[in-house]
């Protein structure tokens, strides 16, 4: 019997699961995961504001594992042998396959930037995403004792997709924020730095001010075009002018580090050829080296042919990049061509809070304000559906359509 082993159990290595246990083929299927619950990554901004428990963001990982046919094991992979087919757990174990497909996801990316590390809150997962939260409530308890006004500051670092939806996340808490410090509501100080101008580039530039000037309007301060250069204890230090190379500093008790995200630093660790943890596959999805290999999800880089870029990493593409990876698995062992990675998108919404939002519907068409969060929670709903199924989209699911 041919062993199929699954590294991660986010969005696209769950969607392989369930169409692999689907075909009910003549295989055994192991699946690895650090956690033993699978999360809605896309939702973890909510965690980190206060504004969703984390318990509404996962399930566990065993509701979608059939027994018949799938082993779960909860570990954390330490490294992976292509020319000896085995995988390395930080258990000991060491795991045979035929075929295997990695999406082990994203870890937070310093881009070298010094202090990161350090005095930055990271938000990749829900225990980090939990971190922030905790910290957040801590310093605003800490200014009833001390009246310290950097404990009612918070900075988010990158002006990026998420970024975005976590200060429109943080904004939809402000009152609730408020009412710990025993403050008014726009005593809580948001801001975000960002060494670009030209903000959200996956939405036309109109769409993207509007989603800008909305946050504006609610008292966010947008510090663009500063590249951050180191952050010190409780300071962000970003410069102001390229050419005299001079630097200006903020200062906050909670900065949230949101510039940009690499694949897992297993695949660094392992000898794939890869950038930054991705490492550029074949159309079929496929290792070009090995191909009894398909890497997924933020693992993965696979061209657009109409950008020439690779395709961003989003839940949406790794759902489709999952459902290849194990339609071409039943064709090997089947005999039978393997097909390529081909994407239409949907659609791209950003959340800013609960009520509203703005994107594109499929390629063109813009929507914005209260119809675009109705879509938005519309999206997350069809993910969790495909991943956990039924049973947890009506456990979990986004049904406040009309709040």
């Amino acid at each position: 019997m041919k062993e199929i082993v699954i590294l991660g159990g986010g969005y696209a290595g769950l969607r392989a699961l369930k169409f692999l246990q689907k075909s009910k083929g003549g295989f055994h299927i192991t699946l690895v995961d650090r956690n033993d619950y699978h999360y809605e990554a896309t939702d973890l901004h909510e965690v980190a504001a206060g504004t969703q428990p984390a318990e509404k963001i996962l399930y566990p990982i065993e509701d979608v594992v059939d027994p018949d046919v799938t082993t779960f094991v909860q570990a954390t992979v330490e490294k992976i042998a292509r020319d000896k087919q085995e995988v390395s757990l930080d258990n000991g174990e060491v795991l045979s396959y035929d075929y295997l497909i990695v999406g082990l996801g994203f870890r937070s990316e310093s881009f070298g930037i010094p202090g990161v590390e350090e005095n930055s809150l990271p938000m990749v997962d829900v225990k980090t995403s939990i971190a922030v939260h905790d910290h957040i409530i801590e310093q605003l308890e800490d200014y009833k004792e001390t009246q310290n006004p950097d404990d009612l500051k918070i900075v988010v670092c990158g002006a990026g997709f998420t970024g975005v939806e976590l200060l429109g996340a943080l904004n939809d808490a402000r009152g609730e924020y408020a009412e710990i410090a025993g403050v008014a509501p726009e005593r809580i100080e948001l801001y975000v730095v960002e060494a670009v101008t030209r903000l959200l580039p996956m939405f036309p530039e109109s769409l993207a001010d509007y989603g800008v000037a909305k946050l504006e309007s609610w008292g966010i301060k947008f510090l663009t075009g500063k590249p951050i250069k180191e952050i010190k204890p409780q300071t962000v230090v970003y410069q102001t002018n390229a050419e005299t190379g001079e630097t200006a500093e903020l200062t906050a008790n909670t900065i949230i580090w949101t510039t940009g995200v690499s694949g897992s630093k297993v695949i660094d660790e392992s000898g794939f050829s890869a950038r930054r943890g991705r490492m550029m596959v074949d159309s079929d999805l496929r290792d070009p080296d090995y191909r009894n290999v398909y890497l997924v999800g933020d693992c993965s880089a696979v061209m657009d042919p109409e950008s020439n870029r690779p395709y961003p990493t989003t839940a949406q593409i790794s759902l489709v990049m999952g459902e290849l990876a194990a339609k071409n698995i039943l064709a090997q062992l089947s005999g039978r061509e393997t097909g390529d990675f081909a994407y239409t998108s949907l659609g791209t919404v950003a959340s800013i809070g609960n009520t509203h939002a703005f994107g594109v519907v499929g390629t063109k068409t813009p929507v914005k304000g209260y119809a675009a969060s109705a879509l938005k929670k519309v999206i997350m709903d069809k993910s969790l559906l495909e991943t956990g199924g039924s049973k947890e989209l009506l456990a979990k699911g986004r049904f406040d359509l009309y709040h």
